[in-house]
């Protein structure tokens, strides 16, 4: 099993930057993803999520209209286009899947369900 996120980087305050997950050894489309972050100092926090079948979205309202979660069955892929960044969004970007096929819309995701997770990717927004 393997979440491998990528994409992170360097980019100056209002700019954009894309990080993908690439998930194998496990049935994908069986699995809720989700994004989430750490920055130095501080908690892991909720960023966003997917619904198995990429019909249902949840944004934490820090990221709410900047950043937008989508995801690939076919290529077993998820992807966090990031908008309008922000110093405040530095962290490491992990993201981490749960066993989910519920039709229920997507929330706030708890990190200790989460069945898998990647090492995460740095992204660094500076002022």
């Amino acid at each position: 099993v393997q979440l491998q996120a990528s994409g992170g980087g360097l980019v100056q305050a209002g700019g954009s930057l894309s990080v993908s997950c690439a998930a194998s050894g496990f049935t994908f489309d069986d699995y809720a993803i989700g994004w989430f972050r750490q920055a130095p100092g501080k908690e892991r926090e909720f960023v966003t999520a997917i619904s198995w079948s990429g019909g249902s979205t949840y944004y934490a309202d820090s990221v709410k209209g900047r950043f937008t979660i989508s995801r690939d069955n076919a290529k077993n892929t998820v992807n966090l286009q990031m908008n309008s960044l922000k110093p405040e969004d530095t962290a490491v970007y992990y993201c981490a899947a749960e066993r989910s096929t519920t039709a229920r819309a997507m929330g706030i995701m708890d990190p200790s369900a989460m069945d898998y997770w990647g090492r995460g990717t740095q992204v660094t927004v500076s002022s």
